[in-house]
């Protein structure tokens, strides 16, 4: 038996892309030859939602990377390696790839593994020249893209040969559900045959809902009765400020709806007609795939590894970042064709079938755990 050790900067909720591959991570692996523990350095707004995990979860506080704190922090984190004793540490977000991959390669860690999930905006110029001093410490580093592997080897100069790709995967156990779109519907309170459009992700910049807010007025004007849905929590409450006021500028109130946070995306995801997803910066999106699974059509912008799951024209449309004009042009072209738009979803569908599901995620990650054990002699 394994022992693997998972480091998160913050389980803060379980609508980000990290989080969603921890969970179905942590329900999926082989409890057999693996036991997976989770430590959060930050305390979650609410904790409720780690109990949802198959496997422990535990807080190590670390508010600061220097000072009393963090050197207690320090003295937890090996104590955990050692008393287990771990077998790899895994690492996902700065703070746990730099000060908690250093606390771990010192505490004797055996084997030391980076999840790289987006194209580096998080990061800060210590960052890039910590990622680039630190970056050889890692046996290996996994990324979600060929994107976002492109830029991981480009900015932190790493060898090609320790920089792999593994993709998101989609449960899709979860995905069917008996109703039909009619009932969906009437079970969310959206009555009728009116076009309905979805998004997911959280409120802020990076997700590019204004950009979405201003593709919705040439739709509207279009199709009077469409209605956008936006699934996600508000991050940044600014922005989310900004974003109600253009909606208002653009006389848009009644056709935006946002619940907030949902539970189980894939029911709400089979009563609507199109995706949007319309990212300034993407590494590669679980949204995205959970759309595709659900058998939408899907618009997306070319960020990051968005283009690696939406073929243009085929089972989507993929169009340039901030341009609102062309995504509105492809959702107007999607409704006015129901029997096209049917056709890139099924498309869609059957790709991530045989390509993006959680057990072949899951499989490729413990082919590297069990690769880069037997090449450790452990």
């Amino acid at each position: 038996m394994h022992k693997i050790l998972i480091l998160i900067d913050c389980l803060s909720s379980l609508d980000g892309g990290a989080e969603k591959c921890l969970l179905r991570t942590s329900e999926t692996l082989d409890r057999r030859h693996y036991e997976m523990q989770i430590v959060s350095f930050r305390e979650p707004p609410e904790r409720t939602h780690l109990q949802r995990f198959g496997c422990p979860v535990k807080v190590i506080h670390l508010r600061s990377c220097f000072g009393f704190e963090a050197m207690r922090a320090a003295i937890q984190l090996r104590g955990l390696i050692k008393r287990e004793p771990i077998s790899v540490v895994h690492t996902f977000f700065p703070t746990s790839d730099l000060w908690g991959g250093l606390v771990a390669r010192l505490s004797g860690c055996r084997i030391l593994i980076s999840s790289r999930r987006d194209m580096g905006i998080l990061r800060r110029r210590f960052h890039r020249i910590l990622y680039r001093l630190l970056g050889g410490m890692f046996d290996q580093v996994q990324t979600v893209s060929s994107a976002v592997r492109a830029a991981t080897i480009r900015d932190d100069h790493l060898d090609p040969e320790r920089v792999i790709v593994i993709a998101n995967g989609v449960p899709l156990q979860q995905v069917w559900a008996p109703q039909e779109k009619s009932q969906l519907r009437a079970r969310y309170g959206f009555g009728g045959d009116s076009p309905l459009l979805v998004s997911i992700g959280s409120i802020k910049p990076v997700k590019g809902l204004d950009i979405l807010v201003r593709a919705a007025a040439r739709v509207c004007r279009e199709f009077p009765t469409a209605t956008f849905l936006i699934l996600g929590r508000v991050a940044e409450t600014v922005y989310f400020a900004q974003v109600q006021a253009l909606i208002d500028e653009l006389g848009l109130r009644g056709h935006f709806r946002f619940p907030g946070v949902a539970e189980d995306v894939f029911p709400m995801l089979r009563m609507c007609d199109v995706f949007c997803h319309l990212s300034r910066s993407e590494g590669f999106s679980n949204a995205v795939l959970e759309a595709m699974a659900c058998g939408l059509p899907c618009v997306v912008s070319d960020a990051g590894g968005n283009p690696e799951a939406v073929s243009d024209g085929w089972n989507g449309f993929v169009v340039p970042r901030e341009d609102a004009d062309q995504a509105a042009a492809r959702m107007i072209e999607l409704l006015r064709s129901p029997k096209r738009a049917l056709e890139m979803g099924t498309r869609g569908s059957e790709f991530v079938r045989r390509r993006f599901t959680t057990e072949g995620m899951v499989r490729q990650l413990t082919e590297q755990y069990d690769r880069l054990l037997a090449a450790k002699g452990m």
